[in-house]
């Protein structure tokens, strides 16, 4: 038995490796950065994915693991459409959050020569990278079992393991469109009925390490392929976009409506201002020495996102469902919270400095959030702690409550301590001591005298109603 892998040299392409085999099975695997990136997954190695495949009329079965609900079912890994940006979870197969990903059947109906099986992701960050073992089956085995679980060696049921992959590059958290090609040199991989897929996260340091699968083909040698359709959401077929130029033209921030057309009229009257001023405040508000904050970033209404917003990279998604009931509320805010996580742009750190540090997601959320609530809109008080939530006051608590800390320390002891905390995050050198030298206090002796600063307020408060 032999095996090796194809030398492959792309915009950034990756080496991958497999195990021994009996014949000579090649892994292709091409990587591009999402500014390089084109909506047809397009690829100088790696075939462009077909809406005809062999998997097209396949069955695909989640033998193992759960889907994410914040994704799409195992149907968008057949349709024959691809994403059209980098963080497009309704458009993407993911397992949940947290979990170390799970095992897909792709059940072909019958044994067919089998060309090549292909694999397409994109995602800003960890979600990019593809790591799986790839086994196949007649289905006639001795012993066959069609449905392994997780931890039980499909080679000792009746499955023949063809290819390893694993595209994560050796630095930083390989963020970009990535193509998979396995191949055999001698023209076919063999004739097979069933397919499975070993899917393993990409990281662990957090719950988002699930690779955004795209599109998985099954090429046979017989078909000729038809390049895939770019999915398109609106129905009418026009794309809605506003774009928003701010300091001149040195930010241009995309505003798109095009799943959304109702929220278009509101995008361009009412958010669009909004955006125009603040990003360029964020940018002041949250620098660091040498760094740039992205001049060209996209918010994107998505029909079927749920919740809120989520924002990778310079992409925030919002959903629609959620903005559509608050438009007269906690829309515009909301928007203004996600631009401040572009602006943080986090990960800058672990792309560049291995060794960097992992700040808190309550600080990394407490920032945005003191923000909007305390210089956006103060107004709203809409992070106010008052005696209904004086009980999950916790400094770490995140969100509204982790604003409401970091105001109280910005006027009562620094006023400079979000810039402060900001820059060290984003260089990846934040840690607890940060406080003391900026304070004078520990980070538990700050959140206890801003807790016994509420609850003499709050109990000033009431005894000021009692005697009226």
């Amino acid at each position: 038995m032999r095996f090796r892998v194809l030398p492959i040299v792309s915009v950034c392409a990756v080496l991958v490796c497999a195990a021994t085999l009996r014949a000579e099975v090649r892994v292709a695997v091409d990587h591009r950065r999402s500014e390089s990136a084109s909506a047809g997954f397009e690829f100088p190695n790696v075939p462009a994915p077909s809406q005809n495949d062999a998997a097209t009329k396949a069955t695909f079965l989640l033998v193992d693991g759960q889907r994410d609900r914040n994704g799409g079912n195992l149907d968008v890994l057949h349709d024959g459409k691809v994403a059209t940006e980098e963080d497009q979870p309704g458009a993407n197969f993911f397992f949940n959050a947290g979990a170390d990903g799970g095992r897909i059947i792709v059940d072909l109906s019958q044994a067919i020569d089998i060309k090549q099986v292909n694999t397409y992701s994109w995602h800003p960050g960890s979600r990019g990278p593809q790591v799986y073992d790839l086994y196949a089956a007649e289905g006639s085995e001795e012993g066959f079992d069609s449905q392994p679980k997780k931890g039980v060696d499909p080679q000792t049921r009746g499955w023949k393991r063809l290819a390893r992959v694993d595209t994560r590059p050796k630095q930083g958290a390989g963020g970009g469109q990535y193509g998979v090609s396995i191949s055999e040199s001698g023209g076919t991989l063999g004739k097979y009925r069933y397919l499975l897929f070993d899917v393993s996260r990409t990281e662990a340091d957090d719950p988002f390490g699930n690779t955004f699968y795209n599109e998985i083909d099954v090429v046979d040698p017989h078909t000729p392929p038809v390049p895939v359709t770019v999915a398109t959401a609106a129905s009418d077929g026009e794309i809605r976009r506003e774009i928003v130029e701010a300091e001149g033209s040195k930010y241009q921030i995309t505003i798109d409506t095009t799943e959304t057309p109702d929220l278009t009229e509101w995008a361009k009257t009412e958010l669009a201002p909004v955006v125009r001023q603040w990003y360029p405040k964020l940018v002041k508000m949250l620098p660091s020495e040498g760094y740039e904050a992205p001049t060209r970033v996209s918010i994107t209404f998505s029909a079927s996102m749920r919740g809120v917003a989520a924002t990778g990279g310079t992409r925030v998604r919002c959903a629609a469902a959620w903005f559509r009931q608050n438009v007269r509320g906690e829309a515009k805010g909301a928007i203004v919270h996600e631009l401040a996580h572009v602006v943080q742009n986090y990960g800058l750190a672990r792309r560049n400095n291995p060794d960097a540090t992992r700040s808190p997601g309550w600080l990394v959320e407490g920032i945005c959030d003191y923000i909007r609530w305390f210089l956006y809109e103060p107004h709203t008080r809409g992070a106010e702690i008052t005696s209904r939530n004086i009980a999950r006051a916790r400094y770490d608590a995140s969100y509204r409550i982790s604003g409401n800390f970091l105001n109280w320390v910005t006027h009562t002891c620094d006023k400079s301590i979000v810039m402060k905390l900001n820059a060290a995050a984003r260089e990846g050198k934040y840690n607890e001591d940060l406080w003391k030298t900026a304070t004078g206090r520990t980070l538990q002796e700050l959140g206890d005298e801003w807790k016994a600063y509420l609850e003499k307020k709050i109990a000033e408060e009431a005894e000021a109603m009692s005697q009226k």
